[in-house]
Formats: structure tokens, C-alpha cells, sequence
């Protein structure tokens, strides 16, 4: 028996098991693959590609987000690009927009068809890094035999989310390989690359849509999210991360309701907390104006009045 016939036949048998989609997810994505999507794990043909107009139409749906995230692709393919790896930025539904390939390697990525228009959705191509983590909306890694298609076991995938400043999920960040030698351990050290570049790539997507805002970035009990407020010249939050959404229990998608940044941060009392915010930003700016209190209400891009009552709840005493 083929090691191909043995994959068909584990993933058949993993993915109609009873109980076996409760336990892992890879044996839930195995069975959405097959039962949901209809998908057959010895299915030969290659993957689908979309035409050149729908291409360059997606492209420009997603312009900001690529125009933000090539330069950190490139960055990241100076890393992982010399061990054989390709860099690829897909949208939301896993149509892959850009590819960083070595010269030498880009017929083989293209071959496999991981390759600008290609359609890595789980819908299209089963559990695989791309398609798997837009279904599920978390970083994955889908080594080898853990992808549904027998034709896919070749590949190593690693893969973050992209998420929007409203909280929606607009692409993912991909990094793949086909080399038999790469190992386990060394695709969760890509992967943690993978996860920096993807939570940099929302951050400077977030500050791009709010750029009269001022940002505040928010503790949190994991490095690899991105939390960060968007806050007015009023200290009302206008905006927040999908990662500050969960972590201050505030819309998952879509608009905000505006609050004061006070309520989501602590107290008006926490010196440490955004009053200590509030309290240094005053002082760089009374620092760059010489004390000057209207110069330095310009340069917070608020009313003199204003600042002045801020300076007073604040404790600061001001010309």
C-alpha cells in the first residue's frame, strides 16, 4: 500500500469517526472537509485558480492591507526565504494576492499552486494552513499528513490571521515549504515569525484607518495580539483591535460604541493607568512649547479650554 493510499484511508477513517471531531481539531477540520464541503482526500486534480480579472479585482479590494504588508512579506522572506520557504498574503477567503519566492524555487511553488489566484480555501482544498486558519480564525500549523488532500502531504504550512481594523478577518499570512527534512520544531519557530509579522501587518492596518486618532496600546496576557485602542481628542475610544475587543468585552466586528477611554482603562484615580497616559503626553508637550499651554493645545490637536481642564483634573498647573 501506498504511503498516499494509507493517508486516504486515515483521514476517511479519522473523519467519519463519532467522536473524533470533538477531540481535535485537525480530526473537525478532516471532517468539514469531507462532509461539509464535499471534498474527496485522494482527489488528484490541481488547485483552482481564478481569472485574471477577478485577480486584479481582489487586489484592489485589499490594496491597503497589501500596501501596508508587502514590505514586512519582504522582511519576512529575508528570514525563512534562504531554507526553501515561500511568503504568501492571501485575502479573507484564501485566494493567495502575493507570493516571495526564491528564483529557484518559484516554479516548484508554482506548481503546487501556491501561486497568485490560487484558491487555498478549506472549501476549495480541504485542511491546509491557508484554509484552515481563515475557517477558524487562529493561528495553525498544518504539517504534512495533517493536510486533507493526499497531493498536499508534501507541504509544511504555517499560517497567522489578518484582521481589519473592525474586527473582521481580511487575510491571512502564510508560510509553506516542501522540504522532507523540515521538522516540527523548527515550523513552530517559523511560526512564531509568522504570528509577529501578521499581528504588525493589523497594527499598522488599525493606526492607517484611524490617522487623526491617538493610540493606545493596551496590556494583554498574550505577545502575539495586538491591543490597541483608537482615541479622540476627547479621550472617547472610536476604535479598538479584534484582540482589544475581546479583551474589554466590546463589539466583536463592526462600529464601536464610543466610551471614555477612562472606563475601559482604569479609573480617573490610576496614575498608572491611562491618567499616567494622559499625564505624559501633556508634559511632551508643554515640554515642546516651552510651557506654553495654547502651543502645546495645538500640538495635542485640542481646544485650550480643554487642555486646561485636563491639566486640572490631572493635578497640572499650567501658565
Amino acid at each position: 500500500m501506498s504511503s498516499l493510499t494509507r493517508h486516504i484511508e486515515h483521514v476517511l477513517k479519522t473523519a467519519t469517526h463519532p467522536g473524533a471531531a470533538a477531540r481535535s481539531r485537525l480530526a473537525a477540520s478532516w471532517r468539514r472537509s469531507l462532509n461539509h464541503h464535499g471534498l474527496d482526500p485522494g482527489q488528484r486534480r490541481d488547485v483552482q485558480r481564478i481569472c485574471a480579472r477577478s485577480l486584479a479585482e481582489r487586489m484592489e479590494q485589499a490594496d491597503c492591507m497589501r500596501r501596508i504588508a508587502l514590505p514586512k512579506i519582504d522582511a519576512l522572506f529575508q528570514l525563512v526565504g534562504g531554507s526553501g520557504c515561500g511568503v504568501l498574503l492571501t485575502d479573507c477567503d484564501g485566494v493567495v494576492l502575493d507570493l516571495r519566492a526564491s528564483d529557484g524555487d518559484t516554479d516548484t511553488f508554482n506548481a503546487w499552486g501556491l501561486a497568485p489566484g490560487a484558491d487555498w480555501s478549506e472549501a476549495s482544498e480541504g485542511t491546509n494552513g491557508i484554509g484552515t486558519c481563515i475557517a477558524e480564525a487562529r493561528q495553525v500549523i498544518i504539517h504534512r499528513e495533517e493536510h486533507f488532500h493526499a497531493r498536499n502531504t508534501a507541504m509544511s504550512c504555517m499560517d497567522a490571521p489578518i484582521f481589519g481594523a473592525d474586527g473582521r478577518l481580511i487575510g491571512a499570512l502564510d508560510v509553506s515549504s516542501a522540504r522532507a527534512d523540515q521538522t516540527a520544531s523548527f515550523n513552530q519557530l517559523i511560526a512564531a515569525s509568522v504570528a509577529q509579522t501578521a499581528r504588525q501587518i493589523e497594527a499598522d492596518v488599525f493606526r492607517a484607518a484611524f490617522p487623526e486618532a491617538r493610540i493606545i496600546t493596551a496590556e494583554a496576557g498574550s505577545a502575539e495580539a495586538a491591543v490597541l485602542l483608537a482615541v479622540d481628542g476627547d479621550d472617547i475610544v472610536r476604535g479598538a483591535t479584534r484582540a482589544a475587543r475581546k479583551v474589554f468585552n466590546l463589539s466583536q466586528t463592526g462600529p464601536i460604541s464610543p466610551r471614555p477611554a477612562s472606563d475601559l482603562l482604569g479609573s480617573e484615580d490610576d496614575s498608572n493607568g491611562f491618567d499616567g497616559a494622559q499625564r505624559a503626553a501633556v508634559n511632551r508637550a508643554l515640554s515642546r512649547t516651552n510651557g506654553n499651554v495654547s502651543e502645546a493645545a495645538r500640538l495635542l490637536g485640542i481646544g485650550r479650554a480643554t487642555l486646561y481642564r485636563r491639566m486640572k483634573r490631572l493635578g497640572m498647573r499650567g501658565e
